[in-house]
């Protein structure tokens, strides 16, 4: 991880800040606003991930001399702009949805005022964290629903780029997920993580009762031996004979689950394991899990689906200006008119419509002339950073566990529909006003 995320943005950030600095511009006071357009795969809900990371990146945005010498090198800017950038630091106001809140088409998530040659700079930072972290995150609620109250363990490290791996472990958290079996998100964001051993210890040792035997030993009998090297059934009876009716659980990660699970499930009885755990791990995503819901299955594992958002990988997120001072100090809306890629001008204020029992009815935005409006619902647009400084109980390890505790009232809001896992559309209708 890198001391400066300067560079992580692509080159006409920096371009245009260049040109905008030479005619007068870059001082403008402008409002860039971050929305998805549409949710991918018909999905019905999203959840926003990654705010408190952004957050934490953007304090660490500062143009060094590494960076400023590089960017010399390669003649990206003018050297009065490098001047500029040698003092760089992101001096606006940053408002947004919660982390770990719900959106929909059209949500403005985040709104980022600053004078254009601050805002600007922070466009691709901003996208790569949100589009991401809101993908595993939308792809792991749906997991969680899914799995109908049975613990879920992020296990994909080692089906993305290790940073990654990282960001998705703590976006599966706030969604909901367990623990993972990433120690480094478990260090750097005060996550559970959990894991006792693959198949190559079992094929380490010269027989699975030795490598179980050794498993037990060091973990004790409350640990979850993988059955599935060999043969299932041999292994459940071995397991048992090894660690006693009192092992904690067994692992099942190949072969026709439902089938499986039934037949371990059965047999564990048998031999007086009745509260020894069964864990399935194989390929998982939602569609799977929810297929396994009559199953007597205790936990999942899951890897590649919720790291790869499920088939999502990115959320669709674009950052937009919507609004700037003019000459005269006056705001002006603006907005794009493309085709298929219009945009709505102006500063906003979503407000969540409930109705009597504390079910969302609707996403209603007013677009600001004045004065926020006043009308009952609950107001969406917090305060994150303040001139430049972030606001603390949003960051680190407590910003995650709020995160995380958000996005499970905000889920109690959503209407029942809103679970439904084939393609459809947006449970709630975003309206502009």
């Amino acid at each position: 991880m890198t001391s400066s995320t300067a560079l992580l943005t692509d080159r006409y950030e920096l371009t245009m800040l260049d040109a905008a600095l030479a005619d007068g511009t870059a001082q403008r006071e402008c409002v860039f606003e971050v929305f998805a357009r549409r949710l991918p795969l018909g999905r019905r809900y999203g959840v926003l991930a990654g705010t408190g990371r952004l957050l934490e990146l953007i304090e660490r945005f500062r143009f060094g001399d590494a960076e400023l010498e590089w960017l010399r090198e390669e003649k990206v800017v003018s050297d009065a702009t490098l001047d500029w950038l040698a003092d760089y630091r992101f001096t606006g106001t940053i408002t947004g949805y919660r982390e770990g809140e719900v959106y929909f088409p059209g949500s403005p998530v985040l709104s980022v005022e600053a004078p254009f040659g601050e805002g600007v700079l922070l466009e691709t930072l901003v996208l790569s964290v949100l589009n991401f972290d809101s993908a595993v995150a939308t792809a792991a609620s749906r997991m969680v629903h899914a799995a109908l109250g049975r613990p879920i363990a992020e296990m994909g490290s080692r089906r993305a780029n290790e940073d990654a791996a990282v960001a998705a472990t703590r976006a599966a958290y706030i969604a909901g997920f367990e623990a993972s079996s990433n120690l480094e998100a478990g260090r750097r964001w005060g996550l559970p993580t959990m894991g006792t051993a693959a198949h190559a210890f079992t094929l380490l040792h010269e027989s699975e009762e030795e490598a179980f035997r050794s498993q037990v030993a060091a973990m004790g009998t409350g640990t979850t031996l993988l059955v599935d090297t060999f043969d299932v059934e041999k292994g459940i009876e071995t397991a048992i004979a090894v660690a006693g009716t009192g092992l904690g659980g067994i692992r099942l990660d190949s072969g026709d689950l439902p089938r499986l699970v039934a037949k371990a499930r059965a047999q564990l009885d048998r031999l007086g394991a009745t509260d020894t755990k069964i864990t399935v791990t194989n390929d998982l995503d939602e569609f799977t899990i929810a297929a396994l819901s009559a199953s007597p299955v205790d936990a999942f594992g899951v890897g590649t689906s919720v790291v790869t958002g499920s088939g999502a990988p990115a959320a669709g997120m674009v950052y937009k200006l919507v609004a700037h001072k003019d000459d005269a100090g006056e705001w002006v809306s603006v907005a794009k008119k493309s085709d298929g890629k219009a945009t709505v001008g102006g500063r906003k204020a979503p407000i969540r419509h409930l109705d009597a029992a504390g079910i969302a009815t609707a996403e209603v935005v007013h677009v600001l002339t004045q004065r926020p409006p006043r009308e009952e619902g609950r107001e969406l647009l917090v305060t994150l950073m303040q001139d430049g400084e972030a606001d603390a109980s949003y960051l680190g390890h407590s910003g995650v566990a709020a995160a995380r505790a958000h996005r499970a009232k905000a889920i109690e809001e959503l209407p029942e529909e809103a679970f439904k896992l084939g393609a459809d559309e947006p449970v709630l209708p975003t309206i502009y006003v």
